[in-house]
């Protein structure tokens, strides 16, 4: 197998004890093996620390950090892209699945093909793994203006070579900080679509999928206003933009099976 050269895989965890054993194992099937996990832990209160351990003795990939108190997922993932080792960043929350291919697939697809950000399909399933009957997908090519029409990089999904993109930190909002992640990355290298289903989505409750409209549309504001420094009337303009790419989304790049 051809060694692409490390990757790290940035995993923040807040009282996930319920899934992260499952998304460990996900990461250990791996059959490209050049990997560190870097665990970033957002002062769980459910032991979170004891499923990981038993990981972390068995394995030295596997590295557990923690927060010095609870500060978002924002802050963790900042915090594990300091720590980050290698060429390659990837992501994968605490509950969410790769498939045993992901990364020799995707790194093969990003190498052979020029490309430094990626990202694939992924299929939804629910808290307690069953499929939901939904893949996900995307546009063939998302750059620095069409990344603003809406959010198609799954956080599992995502690749970025840290050689062409350097170190990316992000502000310190409570939602959407992965897209705001995507909005620096794109600005310096656009993502291509690997049209293949590599992942598992574990939609919860709870999560941002689930909520109201309103609140929806007030963390999008905050995403462009404050992440992304703009002032109040581009910020709402691209609020709207996104609210009606949203539509699009649903009915271009969801697919029900």
């Amino acid at each position: 197998m051809t060694d692409y050269g490390l990757v790290s895989i940035i995993t923040p965890n807040y009282n996930c004890a319920r899934f992260i054993s499952e998304t460990i194992k996900s990461v250990q099937a791996q059959t490209y093996p050049n990997w560190e996990m870097i665990i970033v832990d957002d002062c769980s209160t459910d032991g979170s620390d004891k499923v990981v351990e038993p990981y972390m003795e068995e394995d030295q990939r596997i590295r557990f950090l923690r927060n010095e108190y609870n500060s978002g997922a924002a802050v963790s993932r900042n915090y594990a892209l300091r720590e980050a080792k290698g060429r390659w960043i990837a992501f994968l929350d605490s509950d969410d699945l790769w498939m045993p291919e992901k990364l020799e697939k995707q790194l093969r697809f990003m190498v052979e093909n020029g490309y430094h950000f990626s990202y694939h399909n992924s299929f939804d399933i629910d808290e307690n793994g069953a499929e939901k009957g939904r893949l996900v997908t995307g546009p063939k090519k998302v750059g620095p203006i069409s990344i603003y029409n809406y959010d198609w990089i799954g956080c599992l999904a995502a690749i970025y070579d840290q050689e062409a993109v350097g170190l990316i930190q992000i502000e310190d909002i409570k939602k959407n900080n992965d897209y705001a992640m995507w909005m620096k990355v794109c600005k310096k290298v656009p993502c291509y679509l690997l049209d293949d289903t590599l992942a598992k989505y574990r939609i919860r409750q709870g999560s941002i999928s689930r909520h109201s409209k309103t609140a929806l549309i007030k963390w999008h504001y905050k995403l462009f206003n404050e992440a992304e420094h703009q002032n109040p009337v581009l910020a709402g303009f691209n609020t709207i933009r996104n609210l009606f790419f949203g539509v699009i989304k649903k009915i271009v790049y969801e697919k029900k099976y």
